[in-house]
């Protein structure tokens, strides 16, 4: 069937194309509709079905007879070591594991909060909270203290897993302190925390710690627990604009099917082929396409631990693509940027063979044109951008590879996926035209496996997302489609920023850097960054009478953010100026000095109190290696 048909198939009856997607998974009790629009527009899916999603993602194959197939492939290049563990053996690590939550009271609905390395053990602990019924909440391992703070406050988890230590490329982060400090910072106490010890770096354990082999002796394996369809799965938070972070739910029917629906329709894999996404469990990719779509499918999933480059060079992806027999890989442009920085010929390609390498996805943030050719014409494979975002959990928009692989547009990640009504929408909501410009917006109701609300903040997903545009679920980007329908993604209508591939906001850093005891102003901007997409850039202004040296109070800054946020936040360029620019209301212009800094066209804003300080930022920007015309 065509793209055509698939998608005219689900418009024409979403109820059929969604119940028909339902059969794939193994129900212990069938739901008996798709959606649940009663609480509209608080939709849902699969509501009154019971299921267990370890018991798709792992036993089911294992009952299918095909235990001996690798369900985890353990790369880790800054360690020296693989591991493989079969889907017989993932079963029997997660059972083991969640029978030790069982003896630590943990049940149905409670939460577990899982600070964690790219390790297998990572899944695993994933695992065993869907076989029970807990709903854990990843934090990335290289957030602060302050940041895990924040998230077990709101999550309230009965227990934490973690490991000693992380490892960032040649560094060894030691994660116990920054564990304590946050629990000591927290309201909220966890009753246990477990403990992977690794061999890098031990840590030594308190009276509420238990070391994650022995807190399992002597307990009874767990058997998977069937939940409803509408059973939080887990809770993964997201960069907010106003501070605090949003726990994104996802509900465990709707995605159960909607993870396994991609895997063919929008990869092109089958069970049993090798799936590598070069993520962090801690983000939404790592969720859906390093842990739970590709066991859920039956496929090999890979957890690589290291970067891009650096690990030991940049042949790294080559090589673990070669050695494992990926069929299918998925990471951020800016990856492929280190590597086509480091590596401009593909000399190190050149060294691995990839007879079982068919395509390369990007996703994550915009994949700039001069990657993708470099990238399709190194290795004359389809390089397939696609478009999605942590409260949908899988593909806006892309390339249906498995139903019919479509033309490819340089800039566009092609078109909606089925499910994905997009349509672009002016400021006061009207529908626009073919190639114009407007807010991205879905109809809702958003598909299977979207968020259906925020933990425990109904009003502000409703807020966030549906107030302005009422019967439309707002992305917060802008952009356009085609006379071809084409979907194109320009900029974001928000302040979030996006480094990396990883969405941040300017606000938190702000306030951050509003913090400073000789800050009496500040604000914070997305510049253009050629290997990272975009970088933060921040203004200060001093308090009256300071007289420090200004490239003290910068160093300040930056590692006031490292320590608060995280390295991830990749925060390292700011400057000292007078004032900021304002509207006479009071509105910082962020976006104006944006486009100054970036070197971009702007028109100056008819309600500026004073044009003057636009020259001002100017020069700022100059000494930084910004704003050159």
């Amino acid at each position: 069937m065509s793209y055509a048909n698939t998608y005219a198939a689900w418009r024409n009856d979403p109820e059929a194309f969604w119940m028909g997607a339902a059969q794939q998974i193994a129900w212990d009790r069938a739901p008996t509709k798709a959606l649940f629009a009663e609480n509209a527009p608080m939709y849902e899916w699969f509501s009154d079905g019971l299921v267990n999603t370890c018991y798709n993602a792992v036993d089911r194959h294992v009952d299918a007879g095909r235990g001996d197939q690798a369900a985890i492939i353990y790369d880790s290049p800054v360690t020296g070591s693989q591991r493989t563990l079969t889907y017989s053996q993932l079963r029997d690590e997660v059972a083991g594991f969640a029978g030790g939550l069982v003896a630590q009271g943990v049940g149905k609905g409670d939460r577990v909060l899982i600070y964690m390395p790219m390790v297998a053990e990572a899944i695993v602990a994933m695992l065993a909270c869907g076989r029970i019924g807990a709903i854990h909440s990843v934090v990335f391992g290289g957030f602060a203290a302050h940041e895990l703070a924040v998230r077990i406050d709101d999550a309230q988890p009965k227990c934490i897993v973690a490991a000693s230590c992380g490892i960032e490329g040649s560094k060894t982060i030691a994660y116990k302190p920054l564990l304590d400090t946050a629990i000591d910072s927290a309201t909220h106490k966890p009753e246990t925390c477990v403990i992977l010890q690794r061999e890098q770096l031990s840590c030594d354990l308190g009276p509420r710690d238990l070391d994650w082999h022995a807190f399992q002796q002597g307990t009874e394996p767990a058997a998977c627990l069937p939940v409803e369809g509408n059973h939080p799965a887990y809770i993964l938070y997201t960069s907010g604009t106003t501070g605090a972070p949003k726990g994104v739910v996802r509900h465990t029917g709707g995605h159960l099917v909607a993870m396994n629906w991609t895997m063919k329709n929008v990869y092109d894999v089958e069970p049993g082929d090798v799936f590598w996404a070069a993520s962090d469990v801690g983000w939404v990719v790592g969720h859906s396409y390093i842990c739970y779509a590709p066991l859920i499918h039956g496929n090999t999933t890979i957890v690589f631990e290291g970067k891009p480059v650096g690990t030991p060079d940049a042949g790294t992806f080559w090589r673990v693509m070669s050695e494992h027999n990926v069929k299918v890989f998925f990471t951020a442009p800016t990856a492929f940027r280190a590597v086509k920085r480091e590596d401009p010929e593909g000399k190190l390609f050149a060294n691995y063979d990839l007879p079982h390498l068919k395509s390369i996805f990007l996703a994550g943030e915009r994949a700039d044109p001069d990657t993708i050719k470099w990238l399709g014409n190194m290795t004359g494979l389809p390089v397939i951008d696609h478009w999605w975002q942590t409260e949908t959990g899988y593909a806006i928009a892309g390339n249906p590879m498995g139903i019919e692989p479509l033309p490819v547009k340089i800039g566009s990640p092609t078109v909606p996926m089925p499910g994905y009504d997009v349509q672009i929408l002016d400021d006061g909501g009207h529908p626009l035209p073919a190639g114009e410009l407007g807010a991205i917006t879905i109809k809702l109701p958003l598909p299977p496996g979207c968020l259906p609300t925020l933990w425990n903040a109904e009003e502000r997903f409703k807020s966030s997302y549906l107030e302005a545009f009422p019967g439309y679920y707002e992305t917060g980007d802008a952009g356009m489609i085609d006379e071809d329908g084409y979907v194109y993604i320009m900029a974001r209508t928000d302040d979030v920023i996006n480094v990396a591939g990883h969405r941040l906001s300017t606000g938190a850093m702000e306030e951050v850097l509003a913090a400073h005891k000789d800050v009496a102003e500040c604000a914070v901007i997305g510049v253009n960054d050629a290997l990272k997409g975009q970088l933060p850039l921040g203004f200060l202004c001093l308090n009256a009478g300071v007289d420090r040296d200004p490239s003290e109070i910068v160093a300040d800054v930056i590692a006031d953010v490292r320590g608060q946020i995280g390295p991830v936040a990749a925060f390292k360029l700011a400057v000292v100026v007078d004032r900021l620019p304002k509207t006479r209301s009071g509105k910082i212009l962020r976006g104006v000095m944006a486009k100054i800094a970036d070197s971009a066209p702007y028109k100056e804003p008819a309600t500026i109190d004073d044009p003057a300080i636009l020259d001002e930022i100017r020069a700022a920007l100059q000494t930084l290696g910004y704003a050159k015309s």
